[in-house]
């Protein structure tokens, strides 16, 4: 779906202006997302598989839910909103801990640039994936992976399947969770 964004300068200060996402992936426009990452207390991680219908890393593994932040929307509503429309989940904004911004980069084609800076939460999963419900243009599947295989992976430089975020974000995101599991 396209939607306005607001767009921000290359150290993530509002412009002013807005643009569709398209127009903003097309030129390189940076812009805002959400991401959240669900942690169970089983030590496990929330993944989603991307549709196999997305423009970006179809099929591959990632965030347990990400989207992005429309014009003139409140981040942390944002997140409440996503994970509500990708997987059937209501959470309240109090649930979610913010742990930082990354900038992120990818040159995707020709036409299409994600210039984005990631607003990134966690949230303790307290319910059973077997009753979240898929937003089928968006998710394929969802599955837990443990906190310690997942460590292993990225510590090894082993992400085939998985989205190519910077190694620097997925140890940023395993330690803040890590310590609200004190492991």
């Amino acid at each position: 779906m396209d939607e306005l964004v607001d767009i921000l300068d290359a150290s993530g200060n509002p412009t002013g202006r807005t643009c569709l996402k398209s127009e903003a992936h097309f030129k390189g426009l940076f812009h805002s997302t959400v991401h959240v990452w669900f942690y169970t207390d089983k030590e496990q991680l929330l993944f989603q598989q991307r549709s196999k219908d997305k423009d970006t890393f179809p099929s591959l593994w990632d965030v347990s839910v990400a989207g992005h932040i429309g014009a003139g929307e409140e981040i942390t509503l944002a997140a409440v909103r996503e994970v509500e429309e990708e997987i059937g989940l209501s959470v309240k904004p109090p649930s979610l801990e913010k742990i930082g911004i990354f900038k992120s980069v990818h040159q995707h084609s020709s036409i299409l640039k994600d210039c984005e800076f990631h607003h990134t939460y966690i949230c303790e999963l307290k319910t059973s994936i077997d009753g979240l419900i898929l937003q089928e243009s968006e998710v394929d599947n969802l599955k837990l992976v443990s906190i310690k295989d997942f460590k292993e992976r990225v510590a090894q430089n082993r992400m085939d399947g998985f989205v190519p975020h910077k190694k620097s974000y997925y140890l940023e995101v395993l330690d803040a969770i890590s310590k609200k599991l004190k492991t």
